[in-house]
């Protein structure tokens, strides 16, 4: 087994806990593996996190670390659009972590600083304490199931879409008018881009909640 390259850390076992989890989702992350993935023995780890548990907690905090804290010069919506976007991408790149986001009983400092600057943004903005927890909920379900979603959709581009549409068309039963109308005057048209609907639905929900800000 080759030595590693520098002192082990917690930040070390946390960075290689979640690079195995991104390859092999979160089943993959033990000790043994974690170890394996620092080129060390698995009790080299007991120095620095103390069981699977330990582990678990902290890539929930290195994933929400990631994710741009909502700007406090911006105002409550355009702050919120921001950090929808950042926790859109960086979810999608640990997808594996989506079960795990509200699971910990353990939260770490970065998660609870990021719920609390979600909030502030929100208590700032106008919104009572019981929308504002309606809007974190709200807020954060669309984001965890669209990008549960568009990891499962079968084309992530214009291109693939279109192969993809064109491949249903072309078996698209008669009595089906309302998916053919979709499918060649929305989904087929040559500036249609699946990746807006996001978008969409995020300005849908914040239009809503402007509605309900007093």
């Amino acid at each position: 087994m080759p030595r590693p390259s520098q002192p082990l850390s917690r930040e070390r076992v946390l960075h290689a806990a979640v690079r195995v989890g991104d390859r092999g989702g979160v089943e993959a992350i033990s000790m043994r593996r974690v170890a394996q993935e620092l080129g060390v023995e698995a009790m080299s780890l007991y120095h620095h996190v103390p069981n699977k548990e330990a582990i678990l907690d902290g890539v929930v905090d290195a994933v929400f670390a990631a994710i741009d804290l909502p700007s406090t010069d911006l105002r409550w919506r355009d702050a919120l659009r921001q950090r929808a976007f950042s926790a859109r991408a960086v979810l999608s790149r640990h997808r594996w972590a989506l079960g795990l986001m509200d699971s910990r009983r353990n939260p770490g400092p970065a998660t609870l600083r990021h719920h609390d600057a979600v909030l502030g943004v929100l208590r700032t903005g106008g919104f009572s304490l019981p929308i504002a927890a309606h809007a974190v909920s709200l807020i954060d379900s669309y984001i965890g199931g669209y990008v549960l979603q568009e990891s499962s959709l079968p084309a992530s581009s214009p291109a693939e879409l279109e192969q993809v549409a064109g491949d249903i068309l072309a078996h698209l039963p008669p009595d089906l008018p309302h998916l053919r109308e979709l499918i060649t005057d929305h989904a087929l048209r040559p500036d249609y881009d699946p990746s807006t609907e996001f978008d969409y639905g995020l300005d849908l929900i914040l239009d809503a909640l402007e509605l309900r800000r007093k």
